[in-house]
C-alpha cells in the first residue's frame, strides 16, 4: 500500500467514526469500481431513483450504472421543457433513493453543499428515503470553515464554468461572493446530524473525484 493510500485510509477510517457520532452510515472503497459497486447494493431492483448534478458520479462510472440498471430513473436530462423539469425536480422528493456527492466533507463528518436552484439540497434535507453520497477523498476538510471555502473557491468556479454560468468566479476563478442572475451559491446546507437512521449513507472514494 503507498502512503497516499494509507493516508487516505487513515482519514476515512476516522471521519466514518464522526458519521457514525451523527447517525450517517460511512463506507471506504479504495477505487471507484468499489465504491460504485458498494452503492449499487444498497439501491433494491425496480426501485425509484433519482440523482442531483455531479462530475463525481459521472467520474466514478455510477452514472452508466444507474442508466443501465433495473430501475425507474428519473433523468432530468430527458425533460422536453421547463414543466417537464420542474416535474422531475418535484418527484425527485418521492424517490427511494437519491444519489449525490458532496462539495466538500469535513474531518469531524459533516457535509458542506452549496446549491443553485437548492433541489439537490433539498432532498437531501428530507424527501427520499435513503440518500446515497459518492464522495473522493480530494473533498475532505479539515472543519467547516476550510469546507465552505472549498465550495465556493473550487467546487462553484469549475461548476459554473462546466454549466456555462455567466458569473464572476466562471472569469475569475475565484468567488465574488456574487448576486448574480446565474449564482450557483445561493444555498449552503451543512449537515451536521441526521435524525432518520440508515438513511444518509456515505461512501468515501480513496480517489480524486468531482470538483
Amino acid at each position: 500500500m503507498t502512503p497516499k493510500m494509507k493516508f487516505y485510509e487513515n482519514q476515512a477510517e476516522s471521519i466514518i467514526r464522526n458519521l457514525k457520532k451523527r447517525n450517517m452510515e460511512g463506507y471506504y472503497c479504495p477505487t471507484r469500481e468499489e465504491a460504485v459497486a458498494k452503492a449499487l447494493s444498497f439501491i433494491q431492483e425496480g426501485s425509484l431513483v433519482s440523482f442531483g448534478g455531479s462530475m463525481t458520479l459521472s467520474e466514478s462510472g455510477m452514472m452508466d450504472a444507474l442508466k443501465t440498471g433495473n430501475f425507474q430513473l428519473i433523468d432530468r436530462a430527458l425533460a422536453k421543457n421547463p414543466e417537464e423539469l420542474k416535474d422531475c425536480y418535484r418527484r425527485s422528493f418521492l424517490a427511494d433513493t437519491y444519489v449525490m456527492s458532496t462539495n466538500a466533507i469535513t474531518m469531524d463528518g459533516k457535509l458542506v453543499n452549496i446549491d443553485g436552484n437548492g433541489n439537490r439540497a433539498a432532498a437531501l434535507i428530507y424527501g427520499p428515503e435513503q440518500v446515497l453520497i459518492l464522495c473522493g477523498m480530494n473533498k475532505v476538510c479539515k472543519d467547516e470553515a476550510a469546507a465552505i471555502s472549498r465550495a465556493h473557491e473550487t467546487a462553484a468556479p469549475m461548476n459554473a464554468l462546466r454549466l456555462s454560468m455567466d458569473t464572476p468566479c466562471a472569469k475569475t476563478g475565484s468567488c465574488a461572493d456574487c448576486l448574480s442572475k446565474d449564482c450557483i451559491c445561493a444555498h449552503t446546507v451543512i449537515t451536521r446530524y441526521n435524525r432518520m437512521p440508515g438513511r444518509i449513507k456515505v461512501i468515501l472514494v480513496g480517489e480524486a473525484l468531482g470538483y
